[in-house]
């Protein structure tokens, strides 16, 4: 059980509710200051003063607009109806699990007025598999991911009418529904908003910092394998080991950049193939991959900080502070800006871009004969009959644009919305979607490289007319497990199936639990 309270969230519990469907609770050290912040707007609401942005006023350019008491549950109503304005493909699956706990979890620091009702529908939801349908696109990243998110409210909330088609929509136990009937096949009563809940729900960076976690998570396995599959590359091209030493990485100092050669050494100890050669160093893609793959994850590093103090952040607004003298305990800010989330993400865009890149150039080494040591063109005997590894390479440079493309850095990309209330904007969705289609790239990349080291390190050993015994202690043990998924290639055949494989290899985490990572 994951119990939220608002402060103690950590990606990997993120992970597990949205992956493993790991079950949810509010913790109930988090239930007196959720009931005393909503008892200030209920109080706050029956005064009717002071005035306070969102609670008795009008939204956005509307700030100034006062709102009766007895207009409370209509306004926010409307802002739930207006705002569910997102397009596009819903997000998937995992994306809403997490987006759905991170609210929770904002919801359950109780700086938000909100009930603790509200707080138990969402988990309800999570526990009893509702995922609502939201659209990936329309938030501009302040204030916070208000279209996606109101996708998301639709499903929970309703009005005294309860119109099917106003309920938005959800899957559950694997049927597109509305969103009113399928709470209804779950036994979740759905809410009718009071004053500030409907805020409360769509204010904030959630989808953003959702994305973001996974995309961490994700990212984190692709740097390992990035190592997995450079230590294979060495191998079959008979690399020089020297670039790996540890005096190398101590002089620079770089965390990771001493990791990743630490994780080399490891793999490729005992190797008779590395160093065999007389050549005096090798080209950048392979001596100065420790200095690439250690970049990128000291970048990540930065990301997992950010993303694990985003994810148990207070993100609406205006906020309630109860410890504040005097009658108005709120104040008004911008934590719903995502140019946190935004700037993680497009750093770890490029990160994840590099290590595609790069893999991508070993590729290139390991194809061409007269770059990789002796191996055949194409990394296939009987070349012209057969066209070999040829168009997996193609396909890898085609992927390595694409992220060039895509890593271009949404957070300076900012258009001012809401009559120029809001004249400065993160994208921090549009720089967490991106980042997504720039993993699954690269796990691409590194499934072909994974597929041509392999296929180097046979033909190597062939010509030698040695075995597996030539690797390092390491590198024998990934061999044989890429080999129990994808067999040599001896002639032509459709290599969309083994870089498939060879992807579900890299998602799996196998060969890192092979390796007793």
């Amino acid at each position: 059980m994951i119990y939220l309270d608002g402060n103690t969230l950590t990606i990997d519990a993120v992970i597990a509710i949205a992956r493993q469907r790991a079950p949810v609770a509010l913790a109930d050290a988090a239930r007196p200051r959720i009931d005393a912040s909503r008892a200030w707007v209920d109080a706050l609401i029956a005064r009717g003063a002071p005035t306070v942005y969102g609670i008795n006023t009008g939204f956005g350019v509307f700030a100034n607009v006062p709102i009766r008491a007895d207009q409370s549950a209509r306004l926010m109503r409307n802002l739930i109806l207006s705002h569910s304005a997102a397009v596009g493909d819903a997000l998937p699956e995992q994306v809403t699990r997490a987006v759905m706990a991170i609210r929770a979890n904002t919801l359950a620091k109780g700086f938000s007025g909100v009930r603790a009702t509200v707080i138990e529908t969402l988990i309800a939801m999570l526990n009893r598999g509702v995922h609502p349908l939201i659209p990936a696109k329309g938030s501009v990243g302040a204030s916070g991911d208000l279209a996606p998110l109101s996708h998301l409210a639709l499903v929970l909330t309703r009005d005294e009418a309860d119109h099917d088609e106003e309920s938005g929509e959800a899957i559950y136990n694997g049927e597109r529904l509305s969103g009113k009937r399928a709470m209804e096949l779950a036994g979740i009563p759905r809410l009718e908003l009071q004053a500030k809940e409907g805020l409360a729900l769509n204010n904030g960076a959630t989808v953003s910092a959702a994305l973001a976690a996974l995309n961490l998570a994700d990212a984190e396995n692709l740097a390992r394998h990035a190592d997995i599959t450079l230590a294979l590359s060495l191998e079959a091209i008979v690399a020089r080991s020297a670039p790996f030493d540890e005096r190398i990485q101590l002089a620079a100092g770089h965390t990771g950049q001493i990791e990743t050669a630490r994780h080399i050494r490891e793999l490729i100890a005992g190797s008779q193939l590395l160093d065999s050669t007389k050549k005096v160093q090798d080209a950048y893609s392979l001596r100065c991959a420790p200095q690439v793959i250690g970049a990128a994850r000291d970048a990540l590093s930065y990301a997992r900080k950010i993303i694990g103090e985003e994810i148990n952040a207070a993100t609406d607004n205006p906020l309630i502070f109860l410890e504040l003298d005097g009658e108005n305990k709120s104040r008004s800010g911008g934590n719903f800006h995502g140019e946190a989330v935004a700037f993680a993400m497009n750093l770890l865009a490029l990160a994840v871009a590099e290590l595609g890149s790069i893999a991508e150039r070993r590729v290139f080494r390991l194809t061409s004969a007269h770059l990789s040591d002796g191996l055949p063109m194409m990394l296939v005997e009987g070349g012209g009959t057969n066209s070999g590894l040829m168009m997996a390479q193609v396909t890898a440079a085609a992927l390595v644009s694409d992220n060039k493309t895509l890593a271009h850095p949404d957070s300076v990309d900012s258009i001012p919305t809401s009559a120029d209330q809001e004249d400065h904007v993160s994208m921090s969705t549009n720089a967490a979607r991106h980042t997504r289609e720039i993993i699954w790239n690269t796990t691409r990349i590194l499934a072909i490289e994974l597929i041509a080291a392999t296929q180097g390190i046979d033909l190597r050993l062939k010509n030698l007319g040695r075995g597996v015994e030539m690797l390092g202690a390491g590198t024998r043990v990934l061999h044989a497990r890429v080999r129990r998924h994808s067999s040599f290639l001896d002639r032509d055949r459709i290599l969309a199936h083994d870089i498939e494989r060879a992807v579900e290899l890299v998602e799996s985490g196998e060969l890192i639990a092979e390796q007793g990572d």
